[in-house]
Order: structure tokens, then sequence, then C-alpha cells
């Protein structure tokens, strides 16, 4: 039987990879002239500080039918809404450590009444919910005097390509910090049903109970990704796991370190993908709503929209997302293209009931 040399062959692979890739500057090169092996290791030391375990208590109501029977409640004396009590754990990623600001997802501390966030030292922090973003599945939380903290870098999770490499650390079913590693499986992914605003980075990088909200980081050590959601039939993993990009993760953090709460706007607009074989780029409006910023800005049905600010539009939800993620009052850069020629239009995203917006364009 052939001796294969594991070792030696995994360091010629690892090295092509750091080569065509780029190597992190905390990441380690094999040598193979010494015969060190690749390894994550300083990456890992390098950001796992900045991911903390999260632990909330809460109360939910209880939502037993029968207790909405106001015939039963009088009988057994039931009050009209029943809590009950309820512990929770999850993961967050520390991302300023000047205000102590945790990023996590909203499922994790949407019914919290108080909130303990543990760093990996073991140190203990009282925690406050700044606010939430269901549609998002994003929630941004505060350290209480916050002190020693260190923060994860923003990554551009545009930036990010099928076949990159990814690492996930957060704390599944309780055990403690954990590191699991993986590749992006899909990009923009839609359609799970489990929000409103879904382009979901895929990955096989192992995600189970309680690494929700726990960091996705690429071999740069930057965060890309906020872990939220995983397919699985029997509740562990199975290779198929989802994260919030970071890009629209800082939208919404943006927004609610601000005032709390995301203030979702419109521009008048129903849009469809384009189903042109071969076609990968651009949505298809669909219908103008009258007196709306997109008939101001001289929109009109048939329009295909090529860009949004500059960024190529691959999709109508793609264009949904950023419409529902620009704060109100903002201006949107639109590059169309009508009966073959382009043109652009700026229109203003307004409050969802306002009738009589102002927008400029076309031109």
């Amino acid at each position: 039987m052939q001796d294969l040399h594991l070792p030696g062959r995994l360091g010629i692979v690892a090295g092509l990879l750091w080569v065509l890739c780029g190597a992190p500057a905390s990441a380690q090169i094999p040598d193979l002239n010494t015969g060190r092996v690749p390894t994550l290791a300083p990456l890992v030391r390098e950001v796992t500080p900045a991911v903390v375990n999260i632990s909330v208590q809460g109360r939910v109501r209880e939502d037993n039918p029968l207790y909405q029977d106001p015939l039963f409640r009088e009988f057994f004396n039931v009050p009209k809404q029943l809590e009950k009590e309820v512990n929770a754990t999850g993961s967050g990623v520390i991302v300023d450590v000047q205000r102590g600001y945790v990023l996590t997802a909203n499922h994790v501390v949407a019914n919290a009444t108080a909130v303990q966030i543990r760093t990996k030292d073991g140190r203990k922090f009282a925690g406050r919910v700044v606010g939430r973003d269901a549609p998002t599945d994003i929630a941004l939380l505060q350290i209480r005097e916050p002190a020693g903290l260190k923060a994860i870098a923003f990554g551009d999770s545009d930036a990010l390509q099928v076949g990159d490499f990814v690492i996930a650390v957060g704390n599944p079913f309780g055990l403690g910090q954990t590191v699991t590693s993986g590749l992006v499986s899909a990009l923009g992914r839609t359609g799970l049903g489990k929000h409103g605003y879904e382009d979901f980075i895929q990955t096989d990088a192992a995600i189970n109970p309680g690494n929700s909200g726990g960091a996705l980081i690429n071999l740069r050590g930057e965060l890309v990704g906020i872990n939220t959601a995983i397919i699985s039939p029997g509740g562990g993993n199975v290779g198929i796991g989802f994260a919030v990009p970071i890009n629209m993760a800082r939208k919404v953090m943006d927004q609610l370190a601000t005032t709390g709460r995301v203030e979702r706007g419109r521009i008048g607009i129903a849009l469809e993908d384009l189903e042109e074989p071969g076609t990968t780029q651009g949505a298809r409006i669909k219908e103008v709503s009258p007196g709306s910023p997109a008939e101001r800005a001289g929109l009109r049905r048939g329009d295909i929209i090529l860009k949004a600010n500059d960024l190529p539009i691959r999709s109508a939800t793609q264009m949904r997302n950023l419409i529902g993620l620009t704060p109100v009052g903002r201006q949107v850069r639109l590059t169309i293209e009508r009966d073959r020629v382009t043109e652009s239009a700026t229109v203003e995203v307004v409050p969802m009931n306002d009738q009589k917006p102002r927008a400029r364009g076309p031109g």
C-alpha cells in the first residue's frame, strides 16, 4: 500500500490556498521545510475573545386556546393572558468596545426581561436591549460598564464568494465557546419563510442551537455574518446553516443605535425577477404606485433596475431589502434600462403612509 504522507500533502494544498486567497496577517502559513502544519489557531485566538455567551430570562404568553375561552377563564378563575418564565441561551459578537455594543439574533432576546453577557475569559456583564428588528432577526445589546473588551472588525459581506473559507464561533447546546469551519456554500438565499428581509449567507460550517447570534468570520479575521438559522429535520447540524450578511446587520445596527428601532419606508414600486435565459442582473418594475416617489422620479412599468447606489441589483428581493434598510428621508440613485437605453433617476425613501413625496429624476 502506498504511503500517502498526509501532513506534507495537506501542507502543500494549504500553501496553495494561502497564495491564491491571500494570507491573513493572523494566520500561520505552513512552512514545508520545517514540517509545520497549517493551522487557524492564531486567527482563532485573535477573534474568539469578541464572541460572547448570552443568557436570557424572560416571559412568554401561553398560547393554549382554552385560555381565550371566557367561560373557561371564569370557571377556573384564569386571567385573560397567562405568562410563563423562560430561560434561553445564545451567542453574540462585540462590535464596539467604547459603547459596549453587542450584535446578536433577535430571536435570542425577543422575550428578554434580563440579559447576562459572559465573555470568553469568564467575566459576566449585565446587558440591556438597545433595540430589536424581527424582520432581519438582528438585535443590538449594550454591556453596562464595559471594560477590557475586544471587538471584531467588520468585513464586507458583499465581497464574499461561493467557496470562500469561513469559521463560525458560538455557544452550541450550551457547551461553551465552540469553533467550526467550512465554506460559503451559497449567497443571497431567500424564501426560507423565517424572516421578512432575507439575503442569507449559506455555509456548511457547523451551526447548531445556541450558535444563534454568533460570528461568521472570514480568514482575515473579519466579521462577515451573524449566524441565525439552520435547516435540520432532527434539530442538529446537517451542513446547511445561514447567517445574516454583516452589511445588512450594520444598517440595522445603525438605526437601532440611533432610535432603538428600524423605520422602513417605500418608493412605491412592485418588482419581479427577470426570467430571460442568461440574465444575471436586474429587477423589473411591474407596478408603479400613483403619486409615489417612483412615479415622480419618472419610473415606469417595465423598467429594469440595474443598480441602486452603484450596487448591482441581481434580484427583486435584493432591491426590496435595500429599500427596506435605507433610512426614511434618504435618496437612492437608480440606474435603469428602458427600451435598451440606460437612464438614471434619484428617488427619495418616504414613510409608508406618505402619499406626497419629493423626488428628483430622471437624469
